[in-house]
């Protein structure tokens, strides 16, 4: 189960991010819900928030450093894991593998999505894969922190 939904997440970001380049990329921002959400065209050659620009290499092998640690613990320890923490890793094993290819085969990564938060403040920019890593994480926190079954 957690191999498919891994796969499921790759297959749509590297989608949206093909569709995002098609049809966003040198055009201007195609407005959705006016204040609030856009879809916008980023060359992200950093990590979270544009941080560590230029870093290619160091994010590749740390990215594939946490692929190889959240393979092994699924591979190690998956009959005992509940499915919510199946759930989890193979959201953050997908998206970190998904930006993983942007990186590898770009040089960056493709962000596209992009919010503003009560008319104020512009959130950085992010994709499919982002997301799947920002719930897989903040799942497997709050099992670690309040199901002594998750694991």
């Amino acid at each position: 189960m957690s191999v498919i939904l891994s796969v499921f997440i790759i297959a749509i970001d590297q989608l949206t991010k093909y569709l995002a380049i098609i049809n966003l990329k040198g055009k201007r921002p195609n407005i959705i819900i006016p204040d609030f959400f856009k879809l916008i065209y980023v060359e992200n050659y950093g990590a979270a928030f544009g941080i560590l620009k230029d870093k290619k290499i160091f994010f590749i092998v740390i990215t594939l450093f946490v692929v190889l640690v959240i393979s092994f613990f699924l591979f190690k320890y998956y009959e005992q894991l509940n499915i919510y923490m199946k759930i989890g890793t193979a959201l953050l094993l997908g998206g970190a593998l998904g930006n993983l290819i942007d990186r590898i085969r770009l040089g960056y990564v493709v962000d596209f999505i992009s919010l503003r938060l009560l008319n104020a403040y512009e959130y950085p920019v992010f994709n499919i894969a982002d997301m799947s890593i920002v719930a897989g994480t903040m799942i497997i926190i709050i099992l670690i922190l309040f199901d002594k079954q998750a694991i």
